[in-house]
């Protein structure tokens, strides 16, 4: 396991990064909250449009995302994530889905790949996990939504696997890492999640009354390993999202009310 995810500005926006993925040619950027204009939470940077937010400054924070992160905001290709495990390949066609306008999102959908350059893959976070996968051998990427939900569907073996199907991907080539989610000191859970997840019951750590703590970052990490993916080459950003809100959306700290962090992942060109 490596711990390379860093925390850097640009503009004046703030976003964290990995970087065994920059040094292989890809660009990683988890946004945090800092300096946006948003209304659902007044002054900060939320990027989806599917909150409630007024959208003009939605666009407006995305654009000034892609510009420090060094993208085009036209060509981030986008998803409505509904907490399932579908994946969907990101081809000529798709590319700038959801990036202007909720309307032409890719439907319910909650991992995108592609092998494309210069194709900016975001998806959106306030608490679930991030998953990057990306291959220097193919130029292949992947990037996955892994809620609760998500991840007792496996949805970070299922990226893998299409990746392998679709690109002809060897998951001992792959740089695989999971961006800032909440912790397992901050996710208390209970007896119907932890049904869904017998087999990484080593992930649970039991509180009292039918409560838990769950560890979405080792129980997605197994997921990986058991994919065939190199846990040397597995990096975890460590960071929790309820622990540190002054930072990151969360939207259990939260209560429900707040925005959404984008995490982007592009093969350079």
């Amino acid at each position: 396991m490596q711990k390379d995810f860093k925390l850097t500005s640009q503009n004046n926006i703030w976003f964290g990064y990995f970087t065994s993925f920059e040094q292989a040619g890809f660009t990683t950027a988890c946004s945090t909250r800092l300096h946006g204009e948003s209304d659902i939470v007044p002054g900060t940077l939320n990027l989806a449009l599917h909150v409630g937010d007024n959208p003009q400054k939605v666009l407006r924070n995305r654009q000034k995302f892609a510009e420090a992160i060094g993208v085009k905001a036209e060509r981030f290709t986008t998803c409505a994530q509904v907490h399932g495990s579908k994946v969907q390949v990101v081809s000529e066609h798709l590319i700038g889905s959801g990036a202007l306008s909720f309307a032409d999102t890719i439907p319910e959908t909650d991992a995108l790949i592609t092998n494309l350059k210069e194709v900016p893959l975001l998806l959106f976070y306030a608490d679930c996990v991030p998953v990057l996968l990306a291959d220097p051998e193919t130029g292949a990427i992947g990037l996955a939504h892994a809620g609760w939900r998500g991840t007792a569907a496996q949805i970070a073996k299922k990226t893998v696997a299409a990746m392998q199907e679709t690109f002809g991907v060897q998951p001992e080539n792959l740089l695989a890492a999971t961006g800032p989610s909440i912790g397992d000191c901050c996710y208390e859970v209970d007896d119907v999640v932890r049904s869904q997840m017998e087999e990484y019951a080593n992930c649970f750590t039991e509180k009292c009354n039918g409560k838990y703590w769950l560890d979405l970052w080792q129980v997605n990490r197994q997921q990986l390993m058991e994919a065939g993916v190199i846990p040397s080459r597995i990096s975890v950003a460590g960071v929790c999202t309820n622990h540190n809100p002054e930072l990151f959306c969360s939207y259990r700290y939260e209560n429900g009310r707040t925005g959404r962090m984008g995490v982007c992942l592009c093969r350079k060109g």
